[in-house]
């Protein structure tokens, strides 16, 4: 699933092409927004939300939209062959003179009151790639359910938005944390603080980089190194899924660097 970092890029790329610019052609694929024409109105702004991007546009609309695991959104020039997969897996054409933005694999796209954006992504932490990052606010929704592992502490998108499973995963490795550590015996400033520097380091890179290393294969200390020697002593990375049965994720971590005994028997 795309991270706030990936999501924060995304969005820059499409507000630097559609902002202050004319809808010269509008095309929704979903049934609910089938009728729906936006021809004629400006594109204000394109920004991030967390996970989630919110495209304003003039008369008070915003077209908001989720990628969840493998929804994208791809700029073309006028005649420029689109890539971005078939045409029945389209559900979103949004054309300018010079650009058209075409969203795939969107399982969220709707329109939205833009003086109603909170009830869309009202329910979210602070961003971490905010300039207005609440740190406080993130860390206090954070320590509220002590017990709770950190793993799904970080997840969770009410307590800070943006951090899903590379950054939860590497997170934890660099401070040393298993995954069903409880929050309760968790540095949590610590790990609030290393989230948003990892990820707006991110934000210069085309790629997810923990290890300062951007190169295929090298960028992560754990995630998705299952199988594999760890980088800083040779053990074997270990895998296994975390959370509640109707949202479980896949973890990752080092046993020897992230001591501690997990609540579950791991898969590797």
């Amino acid at each position: 699933m795309p991270e706030g970092d990936t999501v924060w890029r995304a969005c820059k790329r499409l507000h630097q092409a559609l902002s202050g610019q004319e809808l010269t052609a509008t095309d929704f694929r979903v049934p609910t927004l089938a009728t729906t024409d936006l021809c004629g109105r400006t594109m204000l702004e394109v920004i991030a939300r967390g996970k989630h991007l919110l495209m304003r546009v003039s008369g008070g609309v915003t077209v908001h939209s989720h990628l969840r695991m493998d929804g994208s959104w791809h700029l073309y020039r006028p005649g420029e062959r689109w890539h971005g997969g078939p045409d029945h897996q389209i559900r979103a054409v949004l054309e300018t003179a010079a650009w058209k933005a075409v969203g795939y694999r969107l399982p969220v796209l709707e329109l939205v009151a833009t003086d109603a954006e909170d009830t869309v992504v009202g329910h979210l932490g602070p961003d971490l790639l905010s300039p207005s990052f609440d740190r406080d606010q993130a860390i206090a929704n954070l320590e509220a359910d002590p017990a709770r592992t950190i793993s799904e502490a970080l997840l969770d998108q009410r307590n800070l938005a943006g951090i899903g499973n590379f950054y939860r995963s590497e997170v934890c490795f660099l401070l040393g944390l298993d995954p069903w550590r409880p929050v309760a015996d968790v540095d949590i400033p610590a790990a609030v603080d290393l989230s948003r520097r990892l990820m707006k380091a991110n934000l210069r890179n085309g790629a997810q980089v923990s290890t300062g290393i951007d190169r295929p294969g090298q960028r992560s200390w754990v995630h998705e190194r299952a199988g594999k020697q760890c980088r800083r002593c040779g053990t074997t990375i270990r895998t296994a899924s975390i959370g509640e049965p109707t949202r479980e994720r896949v973890s990752y971590w080092c046993p020897v660097c992230q001591p501690g005994a997990p609540a579950v028997e791991p898969s590797n």
